[in-house]
């Protein structure tokens, strides 16, 4: 059985020593999605909202968001982000799927910056859009892949592999 890592041997919370883990490139791919109203899809669409373009703006949000993730996550390392990307797929007429994917070279892996990323742009696409549609609900956020570090791959559905 794992241990939890972020809790010591009497229960209390930690931050995990990376100090002796060596850097490598780390990936993580989170997704998240956002179900709609059919209208509220087409006004995204048709960049019709007041507020402006909401895709454009969720990027950017997650983007950020990646970059904050310790500031949001207790006991997150902060590390040097040196890629965030956010991308969007219209699915069907009320849904958003978010793909967020994020690198880094260090210590410690990016799952954490990737869901951050992930949710962030899902509230964004809410924020922008609730005065039209307040029953919009965020659904699925998850861990898509994962690479790098001692505990090597992780692809969902087909859980850790080695990377050698």
């Amino acid at each position: 059985m794992t241990e939890l890592t972020h809790v010591d041997a009497k229960g209390k919370a930690r931050m995990v020593d990376v100090t002796g883990k060596s850097d490598t490139v780390r990936e993580a791919v989170a997704v998240a999605g956002v179900r709609m109203k059919p209208e509220t899809l087409d006004k995204i669409r048709q960049q019709g909202l007041k507020k402006g373009d909401v895709l454009a703006v969720a990027r950017v949000a997650g983007i950020m968001a990646a970059k904050e993730t310790p500031h949001l996550i207790p006991l997150c390392h902060p590390i040097l982000v040196s890629n965030s990307a956010v991308e969007f797929e219209l699915v069907g007429d009320d849904y958003i799927r978010i793909t967020a994917t994020v690198k880094s070279s260090g210590k410690t892996g990016v799952e954490m910056e990737a869901l951050v990323a992930a949710s962030v742009s899902a509230l964004t696409i809410y924020d922008m859009c609730k005065a039209i549609d307040r029953g919009m609900t965020i659904e699925q956020i998850y861990l898509e892949t994962k690479r790098g570090g001692k505990s090597g791959t992780y692809i969902r559905g087909e859980g850790a592999k080695s990377d050698g």
